[in-house]
């Protein structure tokens, strides 16, 4: 599948696909996978605790923000590839941040699920076929395709990275 068009996910979106370059998911797995785990696998334990203003979430808060967000887009991309006619509702990432228990998490134990979930993303993905790639429906109260989830997905991942470097010094 070629790189979703702007018809295939809401604007809010586009600042996540633009994060990422390649024509496919597989050539985004090729370029990005690696690099995403290991980028939060390096961050040091004495760091992870770290906010950078007083109303801003710790790199750990952050990370269980990562973890939760790809699986909400993977489970929309599951339900748009098996024609969901239901609106798939949106949710309030500040409230699921709130109600984590991130804070009292094992980093280490964070990181292993952050693989797991990566490779269960990819797995997915993996499954799906040609048809189930072209699929659309909403999310979000926006069109969504699971083409586009796929560049999401990453494009999700590599902002918050993004965000680690720019304003934590990561």
């Amino acid at each position: 599948m070629p790189r979703p068009s702007a018809t295939e996910y809401g604007p809010y979106y586009q600042t996540y696909i633009n994060y990422t370059s390649g024509k496919d998911y597989s050539i985004l797995q090729q370029q990005y996978n690696d690099r995403i785990i290991e980028s939060w696998s390096a961050i040091p334990l004495e760091k992870i605790n770290f906010a950078y203003a007083p109303d801003k979430w710790t790199i750990k808060q952050m990370f269980q923000h990562v973890i939760d967000t790809e699986r909400i887009f993977a489970y929309r991309a599951l339900a748009i590839a098996r024609k969901e006619k239901i609106s798939i509702p949106g949710f309030d990432e500040k409230k699921y941040a709130e109600n984590a228990t991130a804070a009292h998490r094992n980093w280490k134990d964070m990181i292993a699920e952050w693989k797991i979930v990566r490779q269960s993303t990819n797995m997915l993905f993996a499954s799906f076929t040609e048809e189930d790639w072209k699929q659309k429906g909403i999310a979000s109260e926006n069109p969504m395709s699971v083409n586009a989830l796929g560049f999401i997905i990453f494009g999700h991942a590599l902002h918050h990275l993004h965000i680690l470097k720019e304003r934590y010094s990561i």
